[in-house]
């Protein structure tokens, strides 16, 4: 009995549960250097939050704002970029540089333009398949 009372409970909550969707990234870079020039933060939406992770965060220096989007989010770009696109340190990159992008993501971004990589949608009825 206490094994039909659950099962009704979950299968209610079952419809209270809205469908995650996951983004997933795949493709190649194709070394414009587009990225390194107009890039966000999702953990910095002000100028003084961006000096103290500067602060915090020594390697940040090469970064700066270089001015807000359409919604207000900051946008940066590195100093280290040479004029063809190529990070002028790539063999000493930080660590976010040589992850970019992460592979799967639980928020839609945008890339830029003529950029290799797409953003793939994943949805729970494509783990079903």
């Amino acid at each position: 009995m206490i094994n039909i009372i659950k099962a009704l409970y979950y299968e209610i909550c079952s419809y209270f549960v809205p469908q995650k969707v996951y983004y997933e990234i795949t493709g190649e870079c194709k070394q414009c250097g587009k990225c390194c020039n107009y890039m966000y933060s999702y953990d910095t939406y002000t100028e003084k939050e961006f000096k103290i992770m500067q602060f915090l965060y020594p390697a940040y220096k090469r970064f700066y704002i270089k001015g807000k989007d359409k919604d207000g989010n900051l946008i940066f770009a590195c100093k280290l970029v040479t004029p063809d696109g190529k990070c002028s340190v790539y063999g000493k990159r930080l660590r976010m540089c040589r992850n970019y992008p992460v592979k799967k993501l639980s928020r839609k971004i945008t890339l830029h333009e003529g950029c290799g990589y797409k953003v793939k949608d994943i949805k729970f009825d494509d783990y079903l398949k």
